[in-house]
């Protein structure tokens, strides 16, 4: 009578179903991400559902790599400033974007093994489609003025668009440098990645992608630095008019959002002087940037401060900056390391190209608070530590 009521473990293909589910779900999530940020963040919930329940009915140790640690630091020092913040429900509601941290140990989990690379071959292929329909939305529809640039699929906004380009592109000259198999494809779609990216008229992204570029030679060959004066020359002189302009204007001090960009660091000096150990909250930036507003500013109102580390500093304050560079100190020194494992270079040289062209950029764009742009950066580092895991790594508590 007792074992009738004794419910009988699920068998071995249960799991597998389980497994085999999770694994299909993150890779249709690397998939939507450069197409639909609410198909996304869908098979992102889907996926991480199912791998907690495979943590839970498996009783496996819930891993990550080293840097995720400091991320859950930054995550609740952020949520410390969003409970002190002068609007509380503002800046809690602001900080839902921490949950995207989850990607870290779930890419970890699921992406063991070889199925990194075909990772990058899946990032790489989408983000050659979504180029493709960057070049035609400004051949054909006239997305060629800074007014009207193009913004990809679905992205919604060219900052987030020529971010994203600006991964990949990393991801793919990564293969073609680093690879010994699949480099084709990669070399292949890499002219229509950077004729997207100059089309997009961001000079962050093309600052993150010359940077990322440059540390990818460096890696295989010094002297292929002496390649990057070459292609810039070529860029500038084959360049439609009207991009070759918007090149110049980084060097131009008279340029007003140049100007604007230094008003912005100016106000969040100020604000980071005011508010140093916990800033002035998530959100608080938008909310209170008239009150720090420099007299020469172009803008009456700015969402952020176009900088990563100022606009961490400004709105969570100088230990939650401090945290968030032993973040990208671990997350290099790793990644350096890794890097010397033959059968993880390309991964290692896709993750350490994300992070220059994520700093070189975010100097210019906050791009570490966009979410399409944070989730393919977390898939991204993460990617080199999942696959050191051979596909049968599970940790039972």
């Amino acid at each position: 009578m007792e074992a009738a009521f004794t419910s009988a473990p699920p068998d071995v293909s249960t799991w597998d179903r389980l497994e085999q589910a999770g694994l299909v779900t993150v890779f249709g999530f690397a998939a939507a991400l450069q197409f639909s940020i609410a198909v996304a963040q869908s098979l992102l919930a889907i996926a991480i559902l199912l791998w907690l329940v495979l943590v839970a009915v498996r009783r496996e140790h819930i891993a990550a790599p080293r840097f995720f640690w400091p991320l859950l630091a930054y995550a609740a020092l952020t949520l410390v400033s969003a409970a002190f913040s002068p609007r509380p429900d503002v800046s809690i509601l602001s900080s839902k974007q921490l949950v995207l941290f989850l990607i870290v140990p779930l890419i970890f989990r699921f992406a063991r093994g070889t199925r990194g690379n075909t990772l990058i071959t899946v990032i790489v292929s989408v983000g050659a489609a979504s180029a493709a329909f960057g070049i035609v939305q400004y051949e054909l529809f006239h997305f060629d003025t800074l007014g009207r640039r193009p913004t990809g699929p679905a992205l919604g906004h060219y900052m987030t668009y020529s971010g994203m380009l600006m991964l990949v592109m990393g991801a793919a000259l990564a293969r073609v440098l680093f690879g010994t198999r699949d480099r084709l494809w990669a070399a292949l779609v890499m002219p229509a990645l950077a004729l997207a990216v100059a089309f997009t008229f961001t000079r962050s992204a093309w600052v993150g992608v010359s940077v990322a570029t440059g540390v990818l030679l460096t890696l295989k060959n010094f002297r292929l630095m002496a390649l990057l004066p070459i292609l810039a020359a070529i860029f500038f002189v084959a360049a439609p008019a009207v991009v070759s302009q918007r090149f110049s204007s980084m060097f131009d001090a008279k340029d007003a959002t140049r100007r604007d960009r230094v008003a912005m660091m100016h106000a969040g000096a100020h604000m980071v002087r005011d508010h140093p150990i916990l800033g002035l909250g998530p959100q608080m930036v938008l909310e209170l940037y008239g009150q720090y507003r420099e007299p020469d500013a172009v803008e009456p109102v700015e969402p952020h401060l176009h900088n990563v580390p100022l606009q961490i500093a400004a709105e969570r304050g100088l230990p939650a900056l401090a945290v968030w560079i032993w973040f990208l100190a671990v997350l290099v020194m790793d990644l350096a390391r890794s890097f010397m494992v033959p059968h993880l270079r390309v991964l290692s040289a896709a993750a350490l190209a994300a992070v220059v062209a994520m700093l070189a950029a975010g100097f210019f764009e906050y791009n570490f608070g966009d979410s399409e742009f944070l989730m393919l950066f977390l898939l991204l580092i993460t990617l080199p530590f999942a696959a050191a895991r051979s596909l049968s790594s599970h940790a039972p508590a």
